[in-house]
């Protein structure tokens, strides 16, 4: 593999990646809808929730819905409940009053909605919405490259406060489509208004044992290219600072393990991707 990154930062982003990603095992437990495993989780939690004898019934390793929890909405309003008594008990991210559709494919109709604040706790498949936000000035030739704009998160986000991220990036809730999550979130996060959004430029999974569960997750990854005269703007108050900069440095920030300037890592991967797709890393 030739790169511009030195060997040594590109060792360590490997590392870490290596190391987020392969830190766990997947959970030997699950929530079972129509033979599908739409939700995985430990020990712990399978017997916490099995404890909800009107909800879940057992079934080997896994878990299904009681009988009288027949579809969609009946299951849906039964894991409100269970949500709302997991959070009680601290069990829980913060709670977001959002909902994430739960299905056995992204193009397939949900089997039951769920509180976003439980998406972990319970291991269900999510989806999200990540831009790279580049700016061409200088791109060109053969050893030219954009930079790209990289956010803050707030100190107060539920899940990785305070490092840093892709200019946009969204969970996408319900059945909206990801070009639709993309266009609210650049508005929110960075002040773009009405969005050009195409295609994903790619699709990246990722599957992780984290503190508060497991991430099973399908990014839908998109560039935003944006004038050299663009200033990010925060609407909502989840980024509180952005930093243009080079490739170079970019890299630099993927191979940070500590200290204040720490890519979350789903953004390094959307960010590695990029970096990949424009030849700085081959």
């Amino acid at each position: 593999m030739t790169s511009m990154i030195e060997a040594a930062i590109l060792t360590a982003i490997a590392a870490r990646l290596d190391a987020a990603l392969t830190g766990g095992a997947s959970p030997a437990h699950g929530l079972r809808v129509d033979g599908a495993r739409l939700a995985r989780f430990d020990a712990a939690r399978m017997a916490r929730l099995a404890a909800f004898a009107q909800v879940f019934v057992r079934e080997g390793d896994d878990l299904r819905f009681a009988a009288a929890l027949d579809s969609p909405a009946r299951r849906s309003e039964a894991l409100e409940a269970v949500a709302t008594t997991l959070a009680a008990e601290g069990a829980l991210t913060a709670w977001r009053d959002e909902r994430y559709a739960v299905r056995a494919a992204f193009d397939e109709p949900p089997a039951f909605l769920l509180e976003r604040a439980a998406a972990r706790y319970f291991g269900i498949h999510t989806y999200a919405a990540h831009a790279n936000g580049l700016v061409r000035e200088g791109c060109g030739g053969e050893v030219q490259w954009p930079r790209m704009w990289l956010a803050r998160r707030s100190p107060t986000k539920a899940i990785d406060p305070s490092r840093l991220d892709n200019l946009v990036g969204g969970g996408i809730p319900g059945t909206e489509p990801p070009a639709a999550t993309l266009r609210r979130e650049a508005w929110e996060e960075a002040g773009i208004a009405d969005a050009r959004v195409g295609a994903p430029v790619a699709t990246l999974t990722l599957s992780r044992a984290v503190s508060d569960g497991f991430q099973h997750e399908t990014i839908f990854v998109y560039d935003l290219w944006l004038p050299v005269s663009f200033v990010p703007r925060n609407q909502d108050g989840e980024a509180v600072e952005h930093r243009l900069v080079d490739f170079g440095e970019a890299a630099r920030l993927m191979a940070n393990a500590g200290g204040t300037d720490v890519l979350t890592i789903d953004a390094t991967l959307v960010a590695f991707d990029c970096l990949q797709r424009c030849h700085f890393v081959k």
